[in-house]
């Protein structure tokens, strides 16, 4: 089984920039690739990034030039760089593995206000 627990959401202007941490428990080995996702309510739970456990990173249109994933295998930590963030970036941000079945963490609130 594997826990994910993420931090670093909160409120930040527009232009701003956040950066999320997203910690895994768990066999190295066993943890897979690594994403956030994140969702409004009312809406369907959305692709943001991806990590393999290669490094290959995947990035949603609305994600490329301004977020930046990265990963501490070391750590079992993902990172989310979130920098010229808008108002529509608002948004609960979930932590993702794949591996032991895929997990996702309970997620952090990101706000962004004009």
């Amino acid at each position: 089984q594997v826990q994910l627990v993420e931090s670093g959401g909160g409120l930040a202007q527009a232009g701003g920039s956040l950066k999320l941490s997203c910690v895994a428990s768990g066999s190295i080995f066993s943890i897979g690739d690594m994403a956030w996702y994140r969702q409004v309510p009312g809406h369907q739970r959305e692709l943001v990034a991806s990590i393999t456990s290669d490094g290959a990173t995947y990035y949603s249109d609305s994600a490329k030039g301004r977020f930046t994933i990265s990963r501490d295998f070391g750590k079992n930590t993902v990172y989310l760089q979130m920098i010229s963030l808008n108002v529509e970036d608002t948004a609960v941000y979930y932590c993702y593995c794949s591996g032991y079945g895929g997990a996702y963490g309970r997620g952090t609130q990101v706000i962004v206000s004009s």
